[in-house]
């Protein structure tokens, strides 16, 4: 494999607070010698767990950059034990443009892994994640939101492991985050994703979704970095959670759904408004109304109406209302089977 043409601008090996870019060299018309500069926080002292944070994996998923770009700031290195490394704009371009994908490309980072450290921007970003930096990672959270088009109940998204006590070391760390919802996947070791490459890299990783619609809400965002402290006090990286030391047993367990097929999503399958049936946080049932599409252009033709195709809970719901076929309107989340995670 050749090596990235990627350079950080800060020592990761080095104690202390560093911050500063990774250079991605980038010539185009503008800057013949330029380069996409990605932003890297590093607080380290001692030998502890290495933990990345990233957010920006999606341009237009905003809940984590904020909530990242305020911890890099705050982050004192007296109180760490190991390091945490921080990504607030992992995806640079697509970030700056507000972009799911980036606009130099049309690259989605987190279906771009393992990368190719000579293919487009968004490639090379995905392989220096994936072989350089997650090389480092005892852990990796990546924040997500439902972006511009979704919005998603505050929900932590767990690979389900291969064995009860990976399981409920898994399920440890989402109490410890303090999400009141959890949703388990069987997810392949080999896929494009961002806990994909650190997994093959033999770390541990879990993803967040924060909201979403193209905003930043107050209580979810305040909820997340709530959980930050409290998942890196929970890893043993930081002394304490907020302003007192983390009690596991102060949080409420969250409810435990899962993915099983596709009749758990629900399409548009025409062109028009998108009216909702159905709040997040719900209990459906297969067949019930799930919404409607209106064509306000031709108002005597009749709404085509759309529904739930299983039982479940209503996890995320499109944003945007203008919608053409194809385009995800709700995704429900299934309760698990008694032994699913192998616990009992």
């Amino acid at each position: 494999m050749n090596p990235t043409p990627v350079v950080s601008e800060i020592d990761l090996n080095a104690d202390g607070r560093h911050a500063g870019f990774l250079r991605l060299p980038h010539s185009v018309h503008r800057s013949a010698y330029g380069f996409i500069p990605v932003p890297i926080i590093s607080v380290k002292r001692g030998s502890g767990p290495c933990v990345v944070l990233m957010a920006g994996n999606h341009g237009d998923e905003y809940e984590g950059q904020v909530a990242l770009a305020k911890l890099a700031r705050h982050l004192d290195p007296d109180t760490i034990e190991g390091q945490v490394i921080i990504l607030p704009a992992a995806n640079t371009p697509a970030v700056c443009a507000g972009l799911r994908t980036s606009p130099l490309d049309e690259g989605n980072l987190n279906r771009s892994f393992p990368g190719n450290p000579r293919g487009t921007p968004t490639e090379i970003i995905a392989d220096y994640l994936e072989r350089d930096l997650f090389k480092r990672a005892d852990y990796l959270l990546d924040l997500h939101s439902g972006g511009s088009s979704l919005v998603y109940l505050p929900t932590a998204l767990v690979d389900r492991g291969h064995n009860a006590v990976d399981n409920r070391r898994r399920l440890d760390i989402v109490r410890a985050l303090g999400l009141p919802w959890a949703l388990i996947f069987d997810r392949d070791a080999d896929g494009p994703y961002a806990t994909s490459a650190v997994t093959r890299q033999g770390g541990l990783g879990l993803t967040v979704e924060l909201g979403g619609g193209g905003a930043v809400t107050p209580a979810i965002l305040s909820m997340i970095e709530t959980g930050l402290h409290q998942y890196l006090a929970h890893l043993g990286v930081i002394k304490h959670a907020g302003d007192g030391l983390l009690d596991s047993d102060c949080h409420e367990e969250p409810t435990l759904l899962m993915i099983k097929d596709d009749t758990q999503y629900v399409y548009a399958r025409t062109a028009g408004v998108f009216e909702p049936a159905v709040e997040l946080g719900v209990a459906v049932r297969a067949g019930q109304l799930a919404g409607r599409i209106h064509t306000p252009e031709t108002p005597w033709q009749a709404s085509a109406e759309c529904h739930f195709e299983c039982d479940g809970i209503v996890i995320c719901r499109r944003a945007m209302a203008r919608s053409l076929p194809g385009d995800c309107l709700f995704q429900l989340g299934c309760h698990l089977p008694g032994d699913y995670l192998i616990i009992n």
